[in-house]
């Protein structure tokens, strides 16, 4: 039981009432309240915590921090009996008081942040292998899964909220953690659920279109992943990592210098990138993945990976820099990197013998789709294969990016499966159709099928030897949110029965010869 007068040090707050009480816990989903906890009602998106103030109080909540005139009010008069904190701005707030309440974890952590739309959870991966490959303990949080040491946990959220992240770096300290790596998505920076943590090392990947559902402009985006480097999120970091080659890391660079941090550039050479980065060189592609020449202001040196592509170029510099920031040497990091097999659901090959590649990847904006694409062109050029593409755009998101994905994956693809991402509340065909938009122009030979699983299906029985079939938008993930439910559903599972029931998984090729059978055959509406 802790003092509410510790809880609150050092919280900006309105007004108080009532007694000074210990507290047990911290919570701010009132089913969460247990005897003795201070319940944080605070205002959201989709729901307001401050309804739920007498069912928490009923529950056994002692203490109540609200956002809300009113609400404070009603409180003072219905339950007198509550210690009651109203505070301006209620995510600020819990973090201030989650940080008491669980011993201030994040003093004892280096914390590692990285943002951007693209290439965060590849990033934060390989920072984590490299500094596991020298044995700091980690806490790794990001979109795929956490890491608590070497314990991995399923993942509700990019970047949760304070009080839930101040916990995982309370346990990670208890096994020994010394260092923290996360994504830091733009909703976290724009609500404040990581308000005030000092991050020793920033990265800025890129930015493109994305989230304006939430954001409404690209302005108010960057603004927000701008507040990561500029010390509008409470604290300026010690050493800025940023994208020259995006005009948004040129930017973020420049606040993050004005701001007082230590800024690190990478960027690939022959793009303008100036003496001094981190820069790639002699970059070259493998069967097994690729290796390229990394010139940095400590050194050369030439690194080796599993991973592939362009892309994967720039998250590899970028997590070197951010590495040596944080005191690994060249050869530490160099040797991180070769440590690191795969980043599940990103480029993920699915693979059952069959004579064309399948890969699963979470690409889901226009520009992630773009670049998955030039690698999928890239992998089949030798041979002269096919790129087919299957991918959806999520539901009650940002819909004006479902035309310029329809374009990117018409543009760069020789056929394409438009079908569903996780439709949530809207009609499957009607977000396929604003897709469509973007096709319409192209010609591109395609195929329409809102059920998930069966134009998977159909993408695969649509591939010839040599062809590469990318599977997009739901990489890593398990399920699909659809109106009414929430069902499993696993890309890879799901390509994998398909290839199973080609054969593919007991025999060879030559005995299943479905590589002749037409896409116009498989089902579908194909045009």
């Amino acid at each position: 039981m802790i003092p509410i007068q510790q809880v609150l040090q050092g919280v900006p707050y309105l007004r108080r009432n009532g007694v000074d009480v210990a507290i047990s816990g911290v919570e701010y989903d009132s089913r969460r309240i247990a005897p003795g906890s201070l319940f944080v009602a605070m205002q959201g998106g989709t729901t307001d915590g401050n309804r739920y103030i007498a069912s928490a109080i009923k529950q056994g909540a002692v203490a109540v921090v609200t956002d809300s005139a009113a609400a404070f009010d009603n409180a003072a008069r219905e339950f007198p009996q509550i210690a009651l904190i109203e505070v301006g701005h209620g995510r600020k707030a819990q973090a201030g008081i989650a940080a008491n309440f669980f011993g201030h974890p994040e003093s004892e952590l280096s914390l590692s942040g990285v943002t951007g739309t693209n290439g965060k959870t590849t990033t934060a991966f390989l920072l984590d292998a490299m500094l596991n490959h020298v044995h700091r303990k980690t806490v790794l949080v990001g979109t795929i899964e956490y890491h608590v040491a070497s314990e991995v946990r399923p993942s509700p959220h990019t970047t949760p909220e304070s009080r839930d992240l101040l916990e995982l770096f309370a346990e990670g300290v208890r096994c020994g953690a010394s260092e923290a790596v996360m994504e830091v998505s733009s909703h976290a920076l724009a609500q404040g659920r990581v308000w005030g943590l000092n991050y020793d090392v920033a990265i800025f990947t890129n930015l493109t279109r994305d989230h304006l559902d939430f954001h409404g402009t690209m302005e108010d985006y960057f603004a927000a992943k701008r507040s990561l480097f500029d010390g509008g999120n409470g604290a300026v970091p010690r050493v800025a990592v940023v994208n020259v080659d995006d005009e948004y890391g040129r930017k973020v660079g420049e606040a993050a210098r004005v701001a007082g941090a230590e800024v690190f550039h990478y960027g690939l050479a022959g793009y303008g990138v100036a003496a001094g980065a981190f820069r790639a060189e002699e970059i070259e592609m493998l069967t097994s993945g690729m290796s390229f020449s990394m010139a940095t202001p400590y050194g050369n040196s030439r690194v080796e990976t599993r991973l592939t592509g362009r892309v994967n170029v720039y998250n590899l510099l970028a997590a070197s820099a951010a590495a040596i920031a944080r005191g690994l040497t060249l050869d530490e990091v160099t040797a991180g990197a070769a440590a690191l097999d795969h980043v599940p659901g990103r480029f993920q090959t699915v693979d059952a013998g069959q004579p064309f590649t399948v890969v699963v990847d979470y690409a889901h904006t226009d520009d992630a789709l773009r670049n998955l694409i030039a690698l999928g062109r890239e992998v089949v050029a030798a041979k002269g294969g096919r790129v087919i593409t299957l991918f959806g755009c999520g539901g009650d998101r940002d819909r004006t990016k479902r035309p310029l994905m329809g374009r990117v994956a018409s543009e760069g693809s020789d056929l394409v499966v438009f079908t569903s991402d996780n439709p949530r509340s809207e009609d499957p065909m009607a977000i396929i159709e604003e897709a469509m938009a973007g096709w319409e122009p192209t010609k591109t030979a395609a195929i329409f099928e809102p059920d998930r699983a069966a134009a998977i299906r159909v993408a695969i029985h649509a591939a010839k030897p040599g062809d590469i079939v990318l599977l997009a938008g739901k990489g890593h993930e398990k399920v699909q949110a659809l109106r009414d439910r929430t069902i499993p559903f696993d890309d890879a599972e799901v390509a994998g029965r398909v290839l199973a029931g080609l054969g593919f998984a007991q025999h060879g090729f030559e005995q299943h010869g479905f590589a002749q059978q037409g896409f116009e055959q498989e089902g579908g509406t194909a045009r």
